[in-house]
Parts: C-alpha cells; structure tokens; sequence
C-alpha cells in the first residue's frame, strides 16, 4: 500500500477537507499573519461548510459534524478578531490558552479514566461528579489537617473508594438501577461535603495558605518558544495523568488483567463460566473508578485552586462521562475529548477580558460543547454490551 493508497477519499476525505479549510481560515486571522480582510475567513467559511454538508448527505456524520462545527466555530472567531491589535488577539491566542487546556482538561482526564474502567468492567457511574467532589472537599481536609499535600491526595483517594463501594453494593449485589443509584451519589456527595465544609470551617471557609501540589519545571524546555510556555513549568498531578494515560491504555489492552475486565463489560455469564471472578472484578473496577475521580477533584482543590467552595465541581463528573462515550470508551479518545472542553473552559476564560461578552454567557461555552459532541455521537457509540446490566451468577 503506497502512500497515497492512506488518503481518505469520499465523504471522508470531503470532511476532512472542510476541517482543514475552517482551520486555515482561522489561521490566516490570527498572528503573525492577520489577513485583514473579512471576505477571507467568510469564503474559506462558507466552502468548508460546503464540505461539510456534502459529507453529511453521504452519511458521514460524524467528521461531518466536526467539519460543520470547526467551520461555525473558526470562522466566527476569525470575523471576530478583524480589526483588533496584535494585543488583544494575543490576550486570547497564546500558549497560556494551551496551557490553560490542559489545567482545565486534567480533571476531566482523570474522572474520564475512572469511568472507562467502571464502564468497561459493566456498571454505569453516573456519580462520577459526587465522587470527585469527595474528594475536592476531604484532598483539603487532609492537607490541612496533615500539613501534607500528599497526605491530602491520600484522604482523597480513600474518601472516594469509600464513596464508590457504596455504589458498588447497590449496583453489583443489591442488583439497584445504576442509574439511580449514581445519582443519589452526587446528591449524597453535595449533602455531606456541604455540611462538613460549614461544620468543620463555618463562614471563613478553607485556610488561605495551604500546601498543594507542586509544579514540575524541567529544564532547557521552559525557555523553547511556544512549547516551554506550555510544558515548561506544569502542575505534578498533570504529569500523572500523562502517565496514567499511557498505563489505562496498556493494561486494558495489552495485559490479561485487561482482557479480563473487557470480558466481564462485554459479556459476564461466559467469563464467569471460565473462572473469572465477575463480582470481584466488578467491585474493584468502581472502586478504582472513584479513586480516580477522587484525584480528580483533589486537583481542583489542592492542586489548582488552594481551596474549596460549595459544589465547586460544577458538573464536570458528567463532562468527565461525555467525555467517556465521546471516546468511545478508550483512554486516548477520552483524553481527547478532555483537552477539547479544557481548551473550550481555556478559550471563555480569556474571551472574558477582551470579548466584551458576558461571562455567563461564556462559562456555557463547555457545556454546549459537550451537548454539541454528544448529539453528533447519539447511536454510533456502542458501549460495553453488559454496561448497566447486574449479573446474577446462576
């Protein structure tokens, strides 16, 4: 097969033709060019619109919606940035915003990966987002009452195994709609972190000087242009996720243990029959999942805010399990979906000062991502066949 032989073709090729011309249009907008010509971005527009609609009509919907919403996306930016100064346009287009992708997208990331392990083991955690404001609220708790951030992620990962065992009895042995029960999670979650946020710390809240996660700078890469403004310095639990990415993807498809609990989502009466332990493996997979969530709230608190608020989560547990099924329950297609609503979070957070939008209006930009991406994805994601089903064992 030559090279010419991988270039797609069809409605396929057609897509990603429109992404490219979106994006280009959006290019020549931005520094060091800056076509200073409306038509420009409207034209490049329009024909990767086109592009888009055509791949539509073939049934190639979802690159055909990827090359419709880059087109609506890039083009509106690109109008938007005409006649402003290299300034402004660099206040909102910068490698703080990448790296603002990957603060926001962290999160996410890591409840994302807790999901993919429940999901893919058979039980649907809707508490994702209780389990990580579990562990936003007790990561602080033990850093205060330890001095110790690491000791804080430690509270935080217990806490949130302890939160998903819960979930386990009710979903695994006592056989309770998943749905249901993840959902009286999160409503558990708020109910008791609210009342011992006040209880523990009244009206003044968390302490303001606390120990949290420290930032890793590695040297001779923070001073490269462009890469050293987003990699030179991060936050170590970022890194970790880096790494957990990489660990998720080989154990669940590169290792038997992996294998194993693929065969327990997918179909648990014939893994059962060859000795498998369903139950046991159902049960660590939840509580590994709000492990994993945990540290993702414990980043919020510890590691990138330096306190906690009230329901400060604000959602993203189910932005974490759009993000699941958005990557179609893999590791690297999850992350993907993660960095896109962080760079979305990124994008609102510096259209703020210079866009003259009201911020509202802005911090929905994610969620309406989120909605866009899922209904691109509404019947062409198959999860696990046994995702959401409770085993019986005969």
């Amino acid at each position: 097969m030559t090279a010419l032989d991988r270039i797609p073709r069809g409605a396929r090729g057609v897509a990603i033709l429109g992404i490219v011309v979106g994006l280009v249009g959006l290019e020549l907008a931005l520094p060091p060019l800056q076509v200073q010509a409306a038509a420009v971005p409207v034209v490049l527009g329009l024909a990767a619109a086109a592009c888009a609609i055509w791949a539509l009509t073939r049934e190639e919907r979802k690159l055909g919606i990827w090359a419709l919403l880059v087109a609506v996306v890039a083009t509106a930016f690109a109008i938007w940035v005409q006649g402003k100064s290299d300034t402004s346009t660099s206040l909102v287009v910068n490698s703080g915003l990448f790296a603002a992708t990957l603060v926001y997208a962290t999160p996410l990331a890591y409840g994302a990966l807790g999901g993919i392990f429940c999901e893919r083991a058979g039980v649907v955690n809707i508490g994702l987002e209780g389990m990580m404001l579990t562990g936003a609220f007790f990561g602080i708790w033990g850093t205060v009452w330890s001095g110790h951030w690491a000791i804080g992620l430690v509270v935080a990962m217990l806490a949130g195994a302890l939160v998903a065992l819960v979930h386990a009895v009710f979903s695994i042995h006592l056989r309770a709609d998943q749905i249901v029960t993840g959902t009286a999670i999160n409503f558990l979650a708020v109910g008791v972190t609210g009342y011992a946020f006040i209880d523990i710390y009244g009206s003044n809240g968390t302490p303001p000087s606390i120990d949290s996660v420290p930032s890793i700078t590695l040297p001779g890469i923070e001073s490269i242009p462009g890469i050293g403004g987003v990699f030179g310095s991060l936050n170590l639990m970022i890194w970790v996720v880096f790494v957990l990415l990489v660990v998720t993807h080989l154990l669940l498809f590169r290792t038997p243990i992996g294998l194993r609990i693929r065969s327990v989502g997918e179909h648990p009466r014939a893994a059962d029959t060859v000795g498998i332990p369903v139950y046991r493996i159902r049960y660590a997979c939840v509580m590994l999942s709000g492990v994993l969530a945990a540290l993702g709230g414990a980043y919020l608190s510890v590691g990138f805010v330096g306190s906690f608020g009230q329901n400060m989560t604000v959602g993203r547990g189910f932005i974490a399990l759009a993000a699941v099924i958005f990557g179609k329950w893999r590791p690297y297609g999850a992350f993907g979906a993660c960095l896109l609503f962080g760079f979305a979070s990124g994008l609102a957070d510096r259209l703020q000062s210079v866009a003259g939008v009201s911020p509202n209006l802005l911090a929905t930009l994610p969620y309406v991502l989120t909605l866009i991406a899922l209904v691109g994805l509404v019947g062409r994601s198959r999860p696990p066949a046994a995702d959401g089903q409770p085993y019986v064992k005969g």
